[in-house]
C-alpha cells in the first residue's frame, strides 16, 4: 500500500481578514508538492477548509500518476481540531458556509475512492504548511 501524507493549514490576519492557505504532500515521506496562496478575505475556519480542499484537488488531478494502480492510504494532518472532527464525522457542521466547504471536500474524497483519514496535530508539527501560508500573506503587503 502506498502512503500519502498531506499537511495543510489555513489562516487569516484578523478573523475575518486577509487569508491564505498552505499545504505539503508527501509520498512515502518524500515531498512531492508544496503550495501556498492567498485566498482573499476569510475566517480562520474557512481558510483551514480551503487548504485541505486545495490539497485534495491537487491529489485528485495527480492520483493516476502517483498510484500506479496500487491502493493508497491518505493521511490528512491538520492543526484545526474543528475541521478534523467535522470531516471525520465526530462534530456536526452547523454553519452553512462551512457545510458547503465540507460538502466540497466530501465530494473530492468520494471521487478519490481511497482510504482517507484526518488527524489533528499540534501546530509545531505543521510548520511547513504554516510557513507557506504566511509567506503568501506577507506578499499582500
Amino acid at each position: 500500500m502506498t502512503k500519502i501524507t498531506i499537511k495543510s493549514d489555513g489562516g487569516s490576519r484578523g478573523n475575518p481578514g486577509p487569508a491564505a492557505i498552505g499545504y505539503v504532500v508527501y509520498l512515502e515521506n518524500k515531498l512531492i508538492k508544496k503550495h501556498g496562496q492567498k485566498i482573499g478575505e476569510a475566517t480562520n475556519n474557512t481558510a483551514e477548509y480551503k487548504s485541505i480542499i486545495k490539497a485534495l484537488q491537487w491529489l485528485q488531478k495527480n492520483i493516476d500518476s502517483i498510484s500506479k494502480d496500487s491502493p493508497i492510504q491518505i493521511e490528512c494532518l491538520m492543526d484545526s481540531k474543528l475541521v478534523v472532527n467535522q470531516l471525520s464525522g465526530n462534530f456536526k457542521i452547523k454553519q452553512p458556509h462551512l457545510q458547503l466547504l465540507a460538502n466540497q471536500a466530501f465530494a473530492i474524497i468520494k471521487d478519490l475512492k481511497q482510504q482517507i483519514t484526518f488527524k489533528h496535530i499540534k501546530r509545531e508539527y505543521n510548520q511547513e504548511s504554516d510557513l507557506l501560508l504566511n509567506q503568501a500573506l506577507d506578499k499582500l503587503k
